[in-house]
């Protein structure tokens, strides 16, 4: 059976964040830069629920690109910081040890989230997978290309090598898998919520509308209607 047959789940997976940082999403131009931010924070959150090892590499910080989205840093604030000056990060030893440290656990299955996917994505997963057995799941809205038709070629030849193309919400569900397992029920609800936009807000009217919960804020009275005269 094809390994790519078995699902993501939080004890074969590791993620790896690629150039999370301003100057390379300044020239992003095939998904919008907030919309970006948010799905990339999403699925860091999903990483810290289901502790899953994280990796964030990050190229030529000081001269060109910028520090790393503080928000994803704010997810996981204990994380090294792997800098390289190659726009491949399989190029760098640092990285290939991280990500060999938990291959060597089971976890061979890579979510990859960076900018920019035709780049910094395709490198990465083409020469990573050409030397290891490791398998690349590429989070196609938690990155970003400099145009839509660079993203989505890039996307293409990657599916072509064999990488998988996921997306950030498709992942964080595919590690919770059973809303049974109560003990990440809550963080994940809560984190659909946040950044999960109508899923979310579905939720929300569901909770307080079909099944009579509480609002998740205190807020001040409702006053009206008081038709004027």
């Amino acid at each position: 059976m094809s390994s790519k047959l078995q699902v993501l789940t939080p004890q074969n997976s590791q993620i790896i964040f690629i150039d999370q940082q301003p100057q390379m999403a300044f020239g992003v131009q095939s998904i919008d830069r907030q919309v970006l931010k948010n799905n990339v924070v999403g699925l860091a959150k999903a990483a810290r629920t289901f502790n899953i090892p994280t990796t964030i590499t990050t190229v030529e910080t000081d001269s060109f690109s910028g520090n790393t989205f503080p928000e994803l840093l704010a997810v996981v604030p204990d994380n090294d910081i792997l800098e390289r000056t190659s726009m491949n990060s399989w190029d760098d030893q640092n990285v290939r040890d991280a990500l060999a440290k938990h291959a060597a656990d089971g976890r061979k299955k890579i979510v990859v989230a960076g900018l920019w996917t035709e780049v910094c994505n395709t490198t990465f997963a083409l020469s990573c997978m050409n030397d290891t057995d490791y398998e690349i799941y590429m989070v196609a809205d938690a990155s970003g290309g400099t145009s839509v038709d660079a993203h989505k070629y890039a996307m293409d030849r990657m599916v072509q090598a064999g990488v998988v193309p996921v997306t950030w919400q498709q992942v964080l569900l595919e590690w919770q898998r059973d809303w049974a397992r109560k003990e990440t029920y809550d963080a994940v609800t809560s984190l659909v919520k946040e950044h999960s936009g109508a899923y979310g807000m579905g939720i929300d009217y569901a909770v307080t509308h079909v099944h009579g919960g509480a609002e998740r804020v205190k807020h001040g009275k409702r006053i009206g209607p008081n038709p004027a005269k």
